[in-house]
């Protein structure tokens, strides 16, 4: 009997230790525990954040459409927490006080041309050489290369920005009222151009009387008569209406018409791990974007210029000869200023 009674409190001992087991199981099926070493999520290293990015164009044109595509992928890869306020038309300044703010702490990112760039880093003239290429998918092919991109961020490292990433308006062209038939047609006229020393010697390279002057005030120029012609992207010409007082748009495709992405050099390396990914994720989102613009827009607006009664001429095969044996001298200069290293990195050599 003793034996029989021992043997049933064994059988319960071990339906206890059997039923406690099982839902022990089924708690940590239902309510499996985080494995304590598990990284932490993303989200757990975004702070929160208000910016403001500018640019010193239109609404209507790439360079805004890159702004606010990469305001918008920053917001979404963040989940709203960084914020990015997108202004136009130099609101925030032109593209100089805007470069001198992003070191000041002012305003965190740009998108703008590369040309004002080289008053603050002189070997972004590696951009200006002229008729570098034939296609702006050679450029792109240029610029995205992972050995060029590193070297030329570390241009802007030294002068205290990052590069996030560079689109593209396509090439730059001429506008003007006189029609371009010889390399003889460039001499005298009286162009606008930015603030850039190596646009200027192109243009006095060519026997046209360059004269920089503010985007704001182009229009009103070429209406006054105060400049004869101008020099930008389809995409500008059109969003300004410079056709309405340009008899010609002359496809110079001198160079192209770059837009880099910048922030300050102290921005992004105060930033962690995961904002830095999600800065850089947008940028490469936004740059594709802008590219896809660019080029569903060209001739779109060839469609629109011709139709306000303005004429495209193309650059024969002679003239275009004429014209890089007339520049040779810029090309000499910008290799001085850049360095051989470079600059054949640039164009493939």
């Amino acid at each position: 009997m003793k034996d029989m009674k021992k043997f049933l409190s064994i059988l319960m001992i071990l339906a206890m230790i059997f039923t406690m087991t099982a839902c022990s199981q089924q708690t940590t099926e239902d309510n499996p525990v985080e494995p304590e070493n598990e990284t932490p999520t993303p989200s757990s290293d975004i702070g929160e954040y208000s910016w403001s990015l500018g640019t010193d164009s239109p609404e209507d044109t790439v360079t805004q459409k890159y702004a606010e595509k990469f305001a918008e992928e920053v917001g979404a890869l963040s989940g709203g927490k960084m914020k990015i306020q997108v202004y136009s038309n130099g609101t925030l300044g032109g593209d100089r006080e805007m470069l001198e703010s992003i070191k000041g702490g002012n305003i965190q990112f740009v998108v703008q041309t590369t040309a004002p760039q080289v008053n603050f880093m002189p070997k972004l003239a590696v951009f200006d050489v002229p008729n570098a290429y034939a296609t702006i998918e050679e450029v792109r092919k240029a610029v995205d290369n992972e050995s060029f991109m590193k070297t030329i961020n570390n241009v802007y490292k030294d002068a205290g920005y990052h590069l996030m990433a560079y689109a593209d308006q396509g090439f730059r062209v001429m506008s003007t009222n006189k029609k371009i038939e010889t390399i003889d047609d460039f001499k005298g006229q009286k162009i606008r151009t930015m603030e850039n020393a190596n646009h200027i010697a192109y243009w006095k390279a060519l026997g046209a009387n360059p004269t920089p002057m503010a985007f704001a005030e182009v229009y009103i120029g070429l209406q006054q008569g105060t400049i004869d012609a101008q020099e930008n992207p389809y995409e500008v010409i059109v969003s300004s209406k410079f056709y309405e007082q340009q008899k010609y748009v002359i496809k110079t495709n001198h160079i192209p018409h770059l837009l880099s992405l910048i922030t300050s050099s102290d921005l992004y390396s105060g930033l962690s791990d995961a904002e830095k990914a999600i800065l850089d994720e947008a940028a490469l989102n936004a740059k594709s974007y802008a590219r896809e613009q660019a080029d569903s827009r060209v001739s779109d607006r060839v469609s629109i210029i011709e139709s306000n009664g303005a004429e495209i001429i193309e650059i024969n095969a002679d003239v275009f000869t004429a014209m890089q044996e007339a520049v040779q001298s810029v090309y000499e200069s910008i290799k001085e200023q850049v360095g051989e290293e470079l600059l054949n990195a640039y164009l493939g050599h």
